[in-house]
């Protein structure tokens, strides 16, 4: 999107540039264990309808029983948990607005309690929030249970499940305030909403297959019809999160920066780098993930359990999915640290320099406006990312198909030479 430039006049007066601090570690690990446990729970169900049930239902029924037992019960723990971690990030909140910027806020339960559905939107928003996840968690409890996690209610549980845990997710983002635009507010929150669910559901699916290639519940006969065909859906699914996260990011990245140079000079430019850093890391193991162990898996299938690449892709699967999933969590951990705008920093910065007005009476940026460019930049990076999206997709497939083919006709170097 364009990346417009901004001329300010000057006040007369001069003062030292303000610094934007990070705010407190206390802070950000608060709002970290929210954004975990909301995430994770969306992302682990997602992965048990979407992805591993499917292929496990298949195989047969003792498989799908361990499958959904094992991620249903990383769901009800995710959900439960994010009920405390909810009303304390609520409660740390009531306590700092009491004691003021300067004091020590420390928790306050009892406010966070009563602020639940307490007629503000704010309110409602909070108390939906803690009902829906807890709700979310009490209807996939049932398939922690073997016997009820192949019957036919599982996908009900899951996909109700999966809807409140959604709606929870989506409460942290919802405008607490009837907006004075509503076209520009309704498609900032649509914005986030695919930042937020892509996310979950990328970074959530994650943590979902890292845990089941660690405990092993597929027995070792059948791995090879489970893991492959479920990497394919899931790597179908996370290219779509993928680029969910990539287009929302790009809106947000040009709603509140004015240019790379604010990546550096801002601290809300710094942190946003760090992020992008690290979404970077996760995208080139994503492609190494793509066009190297997918196909390989893909061709191992067809090989046999023979092959000597076996042991080495049974022992480098977890070792990247947990990668990911730890890269992930460093994501959401740098998330919280994101105060405010860089363009708002950056201006703040120039001002200050030339007015004695304390820090927090410093004038702010009116948000951007939106014209015909910026809906053409947008809808050519959306088509760029849908295209590369797509065509990765397809050219991984290919891979594997060729692997495939190599791997059937028995050839000792088959999967090398292929």
């Amino acid at each position: 999107m364009p990346l417009p430039t901004h001329s300010h006049a000057a006040s007369p007066l001069a003062a030292t540039a303000p610094s934007t601090p990070l705010g407190p570690f206390e802070d950000t690990a608060v709002t970290w264990t929210t954004w975990v446990t909301l995430m994770g729970f969306v992302g682990v169900i997602a992965l048990a309808l979407l992805a591993a049930g499917p292929v496990a239902r298949r195989i047969g029924s003792d498989t799908l029983a361990a499958v959904t037992v094992r991620l249903s019960r990383a769901a009800v723990v995710l959900g439960l948990l994010a009920v405390p971690a909810v009303l304390t990030s609520l409660a740390h909140e009531a306590a700092a607005d009491r004691a003021g910027k300067s004091g020590q806020a420390g928790y306050d339960y009892g406010a966070a309690w009563n602020a639940l559905f307490d007629g503000t939107n704010a309110g409602r928003l909070s108390g939906l929030e803690v009902t829906l996840v807890l709700v979310g968690a009490v209807l996939v409890a049932p398939l922690a249970v073997r016997r009820v996690a192949a019957s036919p209610a599982r996908p009900w549980l899951l996909s109700l499940g999966l809807g409140a845990g959604a709606i929870a997710l989506g409460t942290t983002k919802f405008p607490d305030e009837v907006p004075a635009d509503w076209g520009r507010t309704t498609f900032e929150t649509g914005m986030w909403m695919l930042h937020l669910l892509g996310g979950a559901v990328w970074l959530g699916g994650l943590a979902g297959l890292a845990l089941l290639a660690s405990s092993r519940v597929v027995v070792p006969a059948d791995r090879g019809a489970f893991w492959s065909p479920v990497i394919r859906r899931f790597s179908a699914a996370a290219m779509s999160c993928v680029a969910a996260v990539a287009l929302s990011g790009l809106f947000l990245y040009w709603e509140h920066v004015d240019g790379p140079s604010q990546l550096l000079s801002t601290m809300y430019g710094r942190v946003l780098g760090v992020k992008i850093l690290i979404f970077g890391t996760l995208l080139l193991l994503g492609v190494f993930n793509q066009f190297w162990l997918h196909p390989q898996v893909d061709a191992l299938r067809a090989a046999g359990d023979e092959r000597p690449l076996r042991t080495l892709l049974v022992r480098e699967f977890p070792l990247v999915v947990t990668a990911e999933a730890l890269l992930g969590a460093a994501l959401l951990f740098v998330a919280p640290f994101l105060h405010g705008s860089a363009r708002n920093q950056a201006f703040q910065a120039d001002a200050a320099q030339h007015s004695t007005v304390g820090l927090d009476d410093l004038p702010r940026l009116p948000d951007k406006e939106v014209t015909l460019s910026t809906w053409e930049w947008g809808t050519a990076e959306t088509l760029a990312v849908i295209a590369v999206m797509l065509g990765g997709y397809w050219i991984s497939g290919l891979l594997a198909r060729r692997r495939t083919a190599v791997a059937a006709t028995g050839h000792p170097d088959g999967l090398a030479q292929a």
